[in-house]
């Protein structure tokens, strides 16, 4: 078998041919341009249609692409928007829960210093009963913060209840408005007294009771009842409400009112408890 002779040619050698070429050809269509009109127009007929789908082809690529790179950029711009109102709204949450709390301690402090002469301990409630109403709640001290049965409990403007089970950590207390509550109370103004009676149906209408009222006792609408001095478990002075819708009750001996009480009972989240219990009336002194 004969084998190919290989053709060798040097790139130059090439280069040089194409140049040549070329030349030839430009002299060739400056020499006979007139008669290569025809020709230019038979072939511009056929490839300018197709320059225009080309470029029409071309734009519409080029204007998805520049729309798709619009569209991942607005998505990872709204990506990056979601996180910050995401990080924000955490903060505002945080703002707000403090501002709460700052409300809170403000409103303590406050009720402290309308009862500055008794020694007091603040509690947070953690749990209550099942019903819409703080008639029987928990809070987080107990006997190892100095917490005794039947310490009387403040919060907003004056009385919630009393303690009635103390706890190594934590405590239970009876509110006002609980069922079985009945307070020893007075009309500033008049010095008459009353029965305070807590009513968890007459709750859900803002108010419970105050009974046992004098007939005589010369009271008035929105005339304040506080603690009386004959209660045996609650301190003096303590606000508890004000009164309203006096009647006279159908033994004509005494008198039957609602009573607003100062504190909001379906919202309680921190208390003060007066970790001083009313000295019992006695006879003689103890023995010790």
């Amino acid at each position: 078998m004969r084998r190919r002779t290989k053709i060798n040619i040097k790139p130059k050698h090439v280069f040089i041919t194409c140049i040549v070429l070329c030349i030839c050809l430009i002299l060739f269509s400056f020499r006979y341009r007139e008669k290569l009109d025809p020709v230019k127009e038979a072939v511009g007929s056929v490839i300018t249609p197709m320059q225009k789908g080309i470029n029409s082809i071309g734009t519409y690529i080029s204007d998805k692409l520049d729309n798709f790179r619009s569209i991942n950029e607005l998505l990872d711009e709204n990506a990056k928007l979601k996180e910050q109102v995401n990080i924000l709204s955490y903060e505002n949450k945080l703002l707000t829960q403090d501002k709460y709390e700052l409300d809170g301690l403000r409103k303590l402090y406050e009720l402290d210093q309308k009862y500055i002469d008794y020694p007091k301990v603040a509690a947070r409630v953690i749990s209550k009963d099942t019903n819409n109403w703080y008639n029987v709640f928990t809070i987080d001290k107990g006997s190892r913060d100095g917490l005794a049965k039947n310490m009387n409990v403040l919060a907003g403007n004056g009385l919630v209840g009393i303690i009635t089970e103390v706890h190594y950590n934590y405590s239970v207390v009876r509110s006002i408005i609980d069922d079985n509550s009945h307070v020893s109370g007075m009309f500033i103004k008049t010095d008459d007294t009353c029965i305070v009676q807590g009513d968890l149906q007459l709750i859900d209408e803002g108010k419970i009771l105050a009974t046992f009222i004098n007939k005589d006792a010369a009271i008035k609408d929105g005339y304040e009842v506080v603690t009386s001095y004959d209660s045996s478990n609650f301190l003096q002075g303590i606000l508890i409400g004000y009164i309203s819708d006096i009647k006279l009750d159908a033994n004509n001996m005494t008198k039957t009112a609602y009573l607003t009480p100062v504190v909001d009972f379906e919202r309680l989240e921190e208390v003060l408890i007066i970790t001083e219990l009313k000295e019992p009336l006695m006879d003689e002194p103890p023995v010790e």
